[in-house]
């Protein structure tokens, strides 16, 4: 019975040994891939959403399918709270979620119940700097107009950045912006600064590229300002906010604010996927996005490729949550208006 028993147990042990020796890349053999993405169809987070799953066929041939699941809700925060909480975390569900997720987690603890730096960053396609835009003739056609007298700002909600990135100016660079919320969307206020309702509005430059294209190179709308931590390549002589401030706490704050703005378009894991595995999507991201053929696809849906290594990232996204509390509580503050 004993030498029955062990040969039992050292044939358990050997079946064992195929799956714990499983490479990555034969983890995801036959698997579906769950591109998820937060927010609903025709808007940047989506045109990525679906660039990703559609380099990830060509990349993870093995995979039995990569899909594109839209979870809209909240701005992006139905899905990350799905991602963190629930999702598989085995590395078969990947999101493209807002940038601003780290942000939300520190300022709106009560809201953004998830902790980001559990989560693994796969790669960001591009940075998404916001742009304010403004008409051709807006009565405000330079910074220092806005400083002096009314411009009209379209917004969505106070929660959205198309509220959130003015009134960081109004109230540290002290620009005189009269907020109008209420637009369901960019595409409406977007339209209300063509019929001029309203004189300047911000958005992602990645969106406007595309949707307003024509606009910009006839001069018909003219970018003012940007957001983020460099300028954006294409936005070379475009200022950014934290440089139209004199205050060193006021320039940290807009920092922070928009430092989601290096992580921009990016590709994240659930927490607790094994490490190996993280690593593998991490080089197949890479080599994805330096795929000339992959290139070529971008260029043709006229999405700007600018692409970021996981890691780095990481470090973007791990630095806004140990973001001193005094700024991130004036941050809070100026938000509001």
């Amino acid at each position: 019975m004993l030498k029955l028993r062990s040969l039992i147990l050292a044939a358990c042990a050997l079946a064992s040994v195929p799956a714990l020796a499983q490479s990555p890349e034969e983890f995801f053999k036959g698997k579906t891939v769950k591109v998820m993405v937060g927010h609903p169809p025709g808007g940047s987070y989506d045109f990525y959403a679906r660039l990703a799953a559609d380099m990830l066929r060509a990349h993870l041939p093995q995979a039995g399918a990569v899909i594109v699941e839209n979870k809209p809700g909240g701005g992006g925060l139905v899905a990350t709270s799905y991602i963190y909480s629930q999702a598989p975390r085995d590395g078969t569900v990947l999101a493209v979620l807002p940038e601003t997720i780290g942000n939300t987690q520190v300022m709106e603890p009560e809201v953004g119940k998830w902790k980001v730096e559990e989560m693994r960053y796969i790669g960001s396609f591009s940075s998404v700097n916001t742009a304010f835009v403004r008409r051709k003739d807006s009565p405000s056609k330079t910074t220092d107009d806005m400083k002096r007298q009314e411009t009209i700002v379209g917004c969505t909600g106070t929660t959205a950045q198309s509220y959130q990135y003015p009134a960081l100016l109004k109230v540290l660079g002290g620009y005189k912006y009269k907020m109008i919320c209420g637009y369901p969307g960019a595409n409406e206020y977007s339209i209300a600064l063509e019929r001029g309702e309203i004189d300047l509005v911000s958005s992602a430059w990645n969106s406007w590229r595309v949707t307003h294209k024509r606009q910009l190179d006839s001069g018909e709308l003219v970018a003012v300002i940007q957001t983020g931590l460099k300028r954006n390549r294409e936005l070379q002589n475009v200022p950014l906010m934290q440089e139209l401030v004199d205050d060193p706490v006021a320039k940290r704050v807009i920092e922070f604010a928009s430092a989601g703005a290096m992580i921009g378009r990016a590709l994240v894991a659930p927490p607790g996927i094994p490490a190996d595995r993280i690593e593998y999507l991490r080089a197949t991201f890479d080599k994805m996005v330096a795929d000339p053929v992959m290139i070529e696809m971008a260029a043709k849906r006229a999405l700007e490729l600018d692409p970021t290594p996981g890691k780095v990232v990481q470090g973007y996204s791990d630095a806004i949550v140990k973001t001193p509390a005094d700024v991130v509580e004036k941050a809070a503050v100026a938000f509001k208006g």
